[in-house]
């Protein structure tokens, strides 16, 4: 299966069923009470992490996702069966954003999980609005739609340690020869064409997750090569391993073209601790190995290590190994130490939105007027417009809220036009 690291679905929780309008039928007895079921709710879109999955190809052509509707309530006070919900299985580190790149979720451990898209209510049946004065009731609730919204699906590796490097520095044997993996090796540029994960047990410590991330090139972050649209996937990783080619013409100017990059993606990946590998070793003196390292730390920040492998005669890697474990224990600390943090806040009040809010605007006919609100149009869905009963209890409901005094106010009078939403019209 090819990787696919980014999609766009659309993505439908289902409709709540429609309450019943029944009445008794029974054996000598000509009028029985009202007794219809209420609908049942319509099933939520749920997006799970899992760590068996590790790439977005399945939804690549599958663009719609609809949880199932509820059915509809019955006679004898029957219950709709509600609608089943539809859980999405995502690869673990998967992002789901809405409008505006606005993050909806982070699915960043396995079989986490987040309800992105509510099921509908189900609308209440003609047996729930009895009451002293309304013994018989012939209307019955609408069921609420279904939250539906489009979201883009975005996967970032979740990896210990991220390999970076120009193009043929050896990344990818690196990734063979210390991990099952078994990426694509070729004596040409851009043999890796999409990112590779595998686990390294070398070290005799902790395994390590490493991320082999496709060639990076001078101009990347425009586009050039293959572009900067996988370094995403490096973001999560504690500790960025940077190989360099040995028989590179320039391996300070390598080094530095690659760190461009790096920055001009993200700053922050720049302050990531590093270790520089210098690749490549195995047929070269020592002095002239020495002769390069000098050239590289007078590019590299004083902090990272640049330290002689040979992927191919496996010379330098189990070192390279431990370095890299000891510094990515200590960043998880880091990271578990910072979250255990109590950090004293002052307390901020804020107004709790209640969903009573509602707003009232008389349009340019002079006959009609717009009324928006959360509560108010949760009832105005629910409500048939062909119900007489039911447009009197919606605007029943008004007059309890105030929106009718805010009409008046504004000027309404019998037989104004009412739009509550865009969801149901009537003359007041």
């Amino acid at each position: 299966m090819s990787f696919v690291d980014k999609a766009d679905v659309e993505i439908k929780a289902g409709t709540g069923g429609n309450g019943c309008i029944s009445f008794r039928k029974e054996k000598f007895i000509d009028h029985g009470g009202p007794d219809g079921g209420d609908g049942g709710r319509g099933g939520d879109v749920i997006f799970e992490a899992n760590n068996n999955e590790d790439t977005l190809a399945n939804f690549r052509y599958l663009r719609e996702l609809a949880a199932k509707n509820g059915e509809s309530g019955a006679h004898r006070r029957q219950h709709g069966k509600n609608g089943s919900d539809l859980v999405v299985a995502v690869p673990t580190g998967t992002i789901i954003l809405g409008d505006g790149g606005k993050v909806l979720a982070d699915l960043s451990s396995d079989h986490s999980r987040a309800v992105i898209a509510k099921g509908g209510d189900g609308g209440f049946g003609n047996a729930h609005f009895v009451s002293s004065v309304r013994q018989a009731p012939k209307m019955a609730e609408k069921g609420e739609p279904g939250e539906k919204l489009r979201v883009t699906l975005e996967l970032k590796l979740i990896a210990d340690v991220g390999l970076v490097g120009l193009p043929n520095a050896g990344k990818s044997t690196f990734l063979s020869v210390v991990s099952s993996a078994r990426p694509e090796i070729a004596d040409y540029p851009f043999t890796t064409l999409t990112p590779n994960l595998g686990v390294s047990d070398l070290s005799g410590g902790p395994s390590l997750l490493i991320a082999d991330i496709p060639g990076l090139i001078e101009g990347a972050a425009e586009g050039k090569g293959l572009g900067d649209e996988f370094l995403k996937h490096i973001e999560r990783t504690l500790v960025i391993i940077h190989i360099i080619d040995a028989y590179n013409d320039d391996v300070a100017k390598a080094y530095k073209t690659i760190e461009a990059e790096l920055k001009a993606y993200s700053s922050d990946l720049t302050t990531r601790p590093q270790v520089i590998a210098l690749n490549k070793t195995e047929g070269l003196d020592t002095d002239i190995i020495e002769d390069l390292i000098k050239q590289i730390k007078t590019v590299a920040p004083k902090s990272s290590k640049v330290m002689p492998i040979s992927a191919k005669s496996l010379a330098g890697i189990k070192t390279l190994l431990e370095q890299v474990g000891s510094m990515v224990m200590n960043a998880k600390k880091t990271l578990d130490n910072y979250a255990n943090e109590t950090i004293d806040q002052i307390p901020v009040l804020t107004l709790t939105d209640t969903g009573e809010a509602f707003n009232v605007e008389k349009r340019g006919d002079g006959g009609s007027y717009l009324v928006t609100g959360k509560k108010i149009e949760k009832f105005a869905v629910r409500t048939s417009p062909g119900s007489e009963q039911g447009i009197r209890r919606l605007k029943d409901i008004m007059k309890k809220m105030g929106i009718t005094h805010e009409l008046a106010r504004q000027g309404a009078v019998a037989g104004s036009i009412i739009d509550i939403g865009g969801i149901i019209k009537f003359g007041l």
